[in-house]
């Protein structure tokens, strides 16, 4: 196995990661075939679109975000969901503060550049 995680991840001891404007997110479980990512926005940060070959499923743990898959656009909030399947173009606004959780299948190897310390 190339990634893996630690068994064990507690939030308040990783550090955040900003990723874009109004974005961070925290590695919150991987291996090779699976992870899992803690996402913060603030009031109007993006999520640009964009796709991937990896599988995606995303639980709004809270806020209100304008989500769009392929042509279809919804406004989620927090207790909501929604899936991606692989190659197709999405991505989301927040409309008011919020956290993600996503997880991909397999990991996202693109997350992984520069993380030699999370990695086995």
């Amino acid at each position: 196995m190339k990634y893996q995680s630690e068994l064990y991840n507690l939030t308040k001891e990783i550090d955040w990661e900003n990723v874009a404007p109004g974005m961070n997110r925290k590695f919150m479980g991987y291996n090779d075939e699976i992870m899992m990512v803690q996402v913060k926005f603030d009031k109007g940060g993006i999520g640009i679109r964009h796709k991937h070959r990896h599988s995606q499923t995303t639980y709004v743990v809270s806020g209100k975000f304008e989500v769009s898959i392929g042509d279809e656009k919804k406004i989620l909030e927090g207790g909501d969901g929604f899936c991606v399947p692989p190659n197709i173009e999405h991505g989301a606004v927040c409309l008011e503060d919020g956290m993600l959780i996503d997880v991909f299948s397999p990991i996202r190897e693109d997350f992984m550049k520069g993380k030699s310390g999370y990695t086995k």
